[in-house]
């Protein structure tokens, strides 16, 4: 057993492993963000807000989030007291635990001040995100490494979604947003911890002349056709409509269950994902990328449909158990695809444009799905779902998968060399 791990480890320089002792703990505080998300759902949704008004609300709170390239650009150009990484990670960090912390001492929860707060909080959870993607990218990339970093990412971040299942849920049982965002708070404080002790920033060089270079590959990056499709098949791929917050609905209104059960049902789903990112490590340094996508989408179709068996806690823990591995297997690839295809030199800020581009089609998704269930009732949306799925495969030959991951290779080859 100890030689089967040291072959599946990919991880086999110190370097890596620090590096990915790093993403791990700042994508699972990232993850710790999202445990007031069902208690503010049936907070709002017992004011009076439909499906669709609570999937707006988050909209409104996920807005840093799609606007990642600003970041990376903030951070390429302009080094915060000489560093372009560590630096900014301290403070947005800082901004992140502060804006949790008010949140979780205010005396009363109104509309405004906890959609402006809870912004506040992803701003610089958005912004630590950029910093990190920036390093996996350009770390990952000459080691071959970019789907392993997310392997590790996103099991850490799955990891803290149990918890947040299960506390989250105990939370919106007893309505108690206090302590969902006292408990969220904490987690930016541990990855600022984290950036002091393992970001290892080389410090900036200043002038015109490192400004023209960054310039220049930006505006090289631009021109760069591989960029702009990966982006078009990520969006498609990510607005086929989803649930969201319509699901929640659909749980406690029609199949009645408690809140706590709800909350159990993200931590399955949770742990069938930590096993798909663990599966998808070594798969992605053994199996094309091509290959990994086109079989994915037809599991994911199937998956999809399967919803349209979920009618109690036995159809619900099933579904959720098997298929969040399915669905972790085929996020990393479509990450996967986006780290490989980012232009040199400007990795971090392309990285942060095609994750913006996978946040917006994800919550476009979860609105017109919410809207959709408003209007159609449960079991329509899910075949609509489906065929926007299954019409991914019409738009795998025009994004050229295999030329990007043979230049990511020989790219690799050149600075091993």
């Amino acid at each position: 057993m100890p030689s089967l791990f040291a072959r599946l480890n990919p991880f086999k320089t110190p370097d890596s492993q620090r590096l990915a002792v790093l993403f791990a703990i700042v994508y699972f505080s990232q993850g710790m963000w999202y445990l007031p998300n069902q208690p503010i759902t049936i907070v709002l949704k017992e004011r009076g807000l439909s499906a669709g008004q609570v999937a707006t609300f988050f909209s409104i709170t996920t807005l840093p989030w799609l606007i990642k390239p600003l970041y990376g650009l903030l951070s390429d150009f302009v080094p915060l007291w000489g560093y372009r990484r560590k630096s900014y990670f301290l403070l947005t960090t800082a901004l992140a635990a502060l804006a949790g912390a008010t949140l979780a001492t205010v005396a009363g929860h109104g509309y405004w001040s906890l959609a402006v707060f809870f912004t506040i909080m992803g701003l610089g959870l958005a912004f630590t995100d950029v910093l990190t993607d920036a390093l996996m990218v350009e770390a990952g990339k000459p080691r071959g490494l970019t789907g392993a970093f997310q392997s590790v990412q996103w099991a850490a971040i799955y990891c803290a979604t149990m918890l947040v299942g299960i506390a989250g849920g105990y939370m919106a049982e007893h309505r108690d947003l206090h302590s969902a965002f006292a408990m969220a708070t904490v987690f930016p404080l541990v990855s600022l911890v984290m950036a002091l002790v393992f970001v290892h920033d080389v410090r900036a060089r200043n002038g015109r002349e490192a400004f023209r270079e960054t310039l220049a590959a930006i505006r090289e990056a631009v021109r760069e056709r591989d960029v702009w499709i990966v982006a078009g098949f990520i969006f498609f791929w990510t607005f086929s409509p989803s649930f969201g917050p319509a699901l929640l609905y659909y749980q406690t209104d029609v199949l009645k269950f408690s809140q706590q059960f709800i909350g159990n049902l993200l931590a399955v789903q949770a742990v069938s994902g930590v096993v798909g990112a663990f599966i998808y490590a070594p798969l992605s340094r053994r199996a094309p990328l091509r290959t990994i996508i086109v079989v994915a989408i037809g599991v994911a179709v199937v998956g999809t449909l399967a919803y349209l068996g979920y009618r109690g806690p036995v159809s619900a823990v099933l579904i959720e158990a098997v298929f969040g591995a399915v669905a972790m297997i085929t996020q990393l690839a479509f990450l996967d695809l986006a780290a490989k295809a980012c232009p040199r030199r400007v990795e971090g800020t392309f990285f942060a444009l095609l994750m913006s581009v996978y946040n917006g089609g994800t919550q476009g998704s979860q609105v017109t799905g919410g809207y959709l269930y408003d209007w159609l009732g449960y079991t329509p949306p899910v075949p609509i779902a489906a065929a926007m799925t299954a019409l991914a495969w019409v738009l795998v030959p025009f994004v050229h998968i295999d030329r990007i991951e043979a230049r990511t290779r020989a790219e690799a080859a050149t600075v091993a060399a």
